[in-house]
């Protein structure tokens, strides 16, 4: 159910929110040097790499590592890229990744294919199970603030819950997050 869900969910968002893309993808090129995307390596279900799209809020250059490790992120943003990250329009592209399965709605947030002391603590854990999510239960309890061992136990506490109900009571939370620009990193 969960699978036909995303797959439901996806083509109409991607229906509905196309001029929109559309848009943001022209803003990124017409702001800064390079394409609109950015295909990011991320770690899937059971370890596995897929190429992640998002709208590229940081320059070309920018070291492919966590932003919370960079010296100084706001250095790399592009010219839109605060604003991009700040109403996570530059998420909108991972829509493809949950119509072809890399992802799903709700999940961990794929980490980053370097991130070895998420990787390997959510291989512990079991979490490593699930299909990462565009959102998700770390993900509404503080994002980018939370150190990587509460985040993964909040992961472990979604797998332990995950329902039906509890993913759209996530992506509930997620709404309000967003509109609240609540826990973005900048």
């Amino acid at each position: 159910m969960k699978r036909l869900f995303d797959l439901v969910m996806s083509i109409t968002a991607a229906s509905v929110l196309a001029l929109p893309v559309l848009l943001v993808a022209v803003a990124v090129k017409w702001t800064s040097a390079g394409p609109a995307l950015y295909w990011s390596d991320r770690v899937g279900r059971h370890n596995r790499i897929f190429r992640m799209p998002k709208f590229r809020s940081m320059r070309v250059d920018t070291p492919a590592v966590a932003t919370h490790l960079l010296q100084d992120p706001k250095a790399y943003l592009t010219p839109i890229g605060s604003f991009l990250r700040k109403s996570s329009l530059d998420e909108l592209p991972q829509l493809w990744s949950i119509l072809v399965g890399d992802m799903s709605f709700v999940g961990p947030r794929p980490a980053l294919f370097n991130q070895d002391d998420l990787i390997a603590l959510r291989t512990e854990q079991g979490v490593d199970a699930l299909v990462p999510g565009l959102t998700g239960w770390a993900q509404v309890n503080g994002r980018d603030e939370l150190p990587i061992p509460d985040k993964v136990k909040l992961d472990v506490e979604y797998l332990q819950r995950r329902s039906f109900m509890f993913d759209l009571y996530i992506i509930w939370l997620t709404a309000l997050k967003v509109i609240r620009r609540d826990g973005v990193s900048h």
